[in-house]
């Protein structure tokens, strides 16, 4: 080997790039990981309801440690995504100095049962929330489904003054809706939301219904429903 110069010049000549490829990376970590690139503004951005100004201090005191191009943007996103009423949080750099969080909050549609809260996508999520809201009881794959039927059977309500208070959906899929009035209508398995507005046409051209007390409604009926009176109505 040492008798061929070809060979020891190429082996110099890279030994030498491979020296100055060094160099120059850890040139340039040292440069990153100096205080002159720091975090200036910490910029929130989203329909925020629940999120405060507290939670977001909290975390960028505790989790934001580097400059501009040190910061981990996964730890960070990480992070804020513990919040909880965050549901999506993405996080970006903003040159020269701006880390940029994007919040989305969930939207509480109704409680599974006392244990958590359901979004409007059907997901369940912790949080505290004094709001008045329907609850939802079913099996534990059922949330998604409970969430779309609530949407469907209260826009199907909403020209009544029915309004849901509890939506139960069994292990055999069939629903019951309770309502804020204290009125109780068995939707059935098969048909429910059909069921539900022909219950809700009848509702509206027959006032006799509607002004009358009745507190269980029968839906599952092929040709029509039952009604209900209290023991000691008329």
């Amino acid at each position: 080997m040492w008798n061929r110069p070809t060979l020891l010049n190429w082996t110099a000549n890279l030994l030498f790039s491979l020296a100055v490829v060094l160099l120059l990376y850890a040139l340039l970590f040292v440069v990153l990981h100096l205080p002159i690139f720091p975090v200036k503004h910490v910029q929130v951005e989203g329909n925020l309801d629940h999120v405060n100004h507290e939670q977001i201090q909290l975390i960028v005191s505790k989790y934001l440690k580097g400059n501009f191009y040190t910061l981990d943007l996964q730890r960070t996103r990480t992070a804020f995504e513990k919040l909880p009423w965050a549901r999506k949080v993405s996080v970006r750099r903003q040159w020269p100095d701006t880390i940029v969080v994007q919040i989305e909050e969930h939207q509480a549609l109704g409680r599974w049962g006392g244990v958590a809260l359901v979004n409007r996508h059907g997901e369940l999520f912790q949080a505290a929330s004094d709001e008045q809201l329907p609850v939802f009881y079913g099996p534990g794959d059922a949330v998604k489904e409970l969430a779309q039927g609530y949407a469907s059977f209260a826009q199907t309500l909403s020209v009544t003054s029915l309004q849901i208070q509890q939506l139960s959906l069994s292990s055999r899929r069939a629903w019951e809706i309770r309502t804020t009035d204290k009125r109780q209508m068995m939707l059935g398995r098969e048909a429910a939301k059909q069921r539900l507005q022909q219950f809700v046409a009848a509702y509206s051209q027959q006032p006799a219904i509607a002004e009358s007390d009745w507190r269980y409604a029968d839906l599952r009926y092929p040709n029509g429903f039952a009604l209900r009176m209290p023991r000691n109505g008329a």
